[in-house]
C-alpha cells in the first residue's frame, strides 16, 4: 500500500493513490508504504528514482547500515517503533527512512499507531508541518509520547498486580498468574528502553549531519529531553517488577514452606504411636501386657495419647497458624 501525503494550506493531507499516473500527478512530502508489492516499488523507483531497501536490509542492526548517506546523496535511517497488539505480544516493527529530493520515504511491514496518529494531528493543526524535515521529527517526537503512554499503562499494570501480591490470602495459583503479568511488563518496557535508545541514536544522527534548521534542531533537543525522562521511568518500573517478582516468590516459598510444616509436624506427632505400635508389634514369647485383658484398650490410648500431646504442645506454641 503507498500513502502519499501533501502539503495542502499548512496541513498534511492524504491522496489515494491506485495507480501510477496518480503517483505521478502528486508533488508529496512524504510517501509512506506499508508492506509494499513489487509493483508498488517499481512505481516509487520509476518516478523518484529511489530505490527502496528490502525486508532483510531493513533488519540489519549494523550502525553502519542503519544511518547512512548513499552516492547519491540519500539518506538512509533504520528506526525501531513500538506496536502493540491486544490479542498478542507487543513488537517492535522497524521503519526504513529515505530522505532523497525534499521528500521523506518510509517503508515498514505493519500499519503503526505512531504513523496513524502522525497523520491525524498533522490535518488537524495547520502549520505544524512545512516541509519532509519535519514529518520525519514529529513521527519521533509522537515516537516518544506513545512511548510515554504505554509505560503509564505498564506502571498500572503493576499496580494491579501489587493489589493482588499483598493482598491476605495469596495462592499459588494468584502467583502464577502474578509471575505472568510481571514477566509480560518487564518484557514490555525493555522493547520501550531498546525503542527509546534507537530513537535517540536516530535523532542525534541527524543533529550531528547539520540537516535541520534552528527550529528543527531546538525541537530535535526536545526530543532527547524527552526521552531521557523515560529512561529515568523505565528504570523505575524496572525497580518495581524486581520487588514484585521478589515479593511473589517469597510468597510462593511461604506457601511451600507451609506445606513442609505440616508434614513435619505429622510426622513428629505420629512418631510416639508408631513406635509404641512398633513395641508390641514384636514377636517375643513374653510380654507384660500380653495375657492382660486391659491390654489391647490400653495400647490404644498410650498411642492416642502420645499423638494428641506433640500436636497440644506445637498448638500452644503458635506453630500450626
Amino acid at each position: 500500500m503507498i500513502n502519499v501525503f501533501v502539503l495542502q494550506n499548512g496541513r498534511l493531507n492524504q491522496v489515494t493513490i491506485e495507480s501510477r499516473e496518480e503517483l505521478e500527478s502528486v508533488a508529496p512530502v512524504w510517501v509512506d508504504l506499508t508492506d509494499p508489492s513489487e509493483e508498488e516499488r517499481v512505481w516509487v523507483k520509476a518516478k523518484y528514482n529511489v530505490i527502496l531497501p528490502g525486508e532483510d536490509e531493513v533488519q540489519d542492526i549494523e550502525a553502519s547500515a542503519r544511518y547512512y548517506e548513499a552516492e547519491n546523496g540519500d539518506l538512509h535511517l533504520r528506526t525501531d517503533f513500538l506496536l502493540e497488539e491486544e490479542d498478542g505480544p507487543s513488537r517492535v516493527i522497524t521503519v526504513a527512512f529515505i530522505l532523497s529530493g525534499k521528500i521523506l520515504f518510509s517503508v515498514h511491514n505493519d500499519d503503526l499507531p505512531v504513523f496513524r496518529l502522525v497523520r491525524m494531528r498533522a490535518r488537524s493543526r495547520p502549520g505544524s508541518i512545512e516541509d519532509y524535515m519535519d514529518v520525519l521529527l514529529d513521527l519521533y517526537a509522537t515516537d516518544a509520547e506513545y512511548s510515554a503512554d504505554s509505560l503509564e499503562g505498564i506502571y498500572e499494570s503493576l499496580e494491579e498486580v501489587s493489589t493482588r501480591v499483598l493482598q491476605k490470602e495469596f495462592t499459588d495459583q494468584d502467583a502464577a498468574a502474578a509471575l505472568n503479568a510481571i514477566a509480560h511488563e518487564e518484557d514490555l518496557n525493555g522493547r520501550i528502553r531498546r525503542n527509546m535508545m534507537d530513537t535517540r541514536r536516530a535523532v542525534s544522527f541527524l543533529m550531528r549531519g547539520r540537516l535541520l534548521n534552528s527550529d528543527q534542531f531546538e525541537e530535535a533537543r526536545q526530543i532527547l529531553r524527552d526521552i531521557e525522562s523515560l529512561d529515568g521511568h523505565t528504570s523505575f518500573l524496572f525497580d518495581k517488577v524486581n520487588f514484585l517478582m521478589d515479593a511473589t516468590v517469597g510468597f510462593i516459598n511461604i506457601n511451600q514452606n507451609k506445606i513442609i510444616k505440616i508434614f513435619s509436624v505429622a510426622s513428629v506427632a505420629f512418631l510416639p504411636p508408631t513406635l509404641i505400635a512398633s513395641v508390641y508389634g514384636m514377636n517375643f514369647a513374653v510380654l507384660p501386657e500380653l495375657q492382660w485383658r486391659f491390654g489391647y484398650p490400653f495400647a490404644i490410648a498410650l498411642m492416642i495419647g502420645c499423638g494428641v500431646a506433640p500436636l497440644w504442645y506445637f498448638r500452644r506454641r503458635g506453630w500450626l497458624k
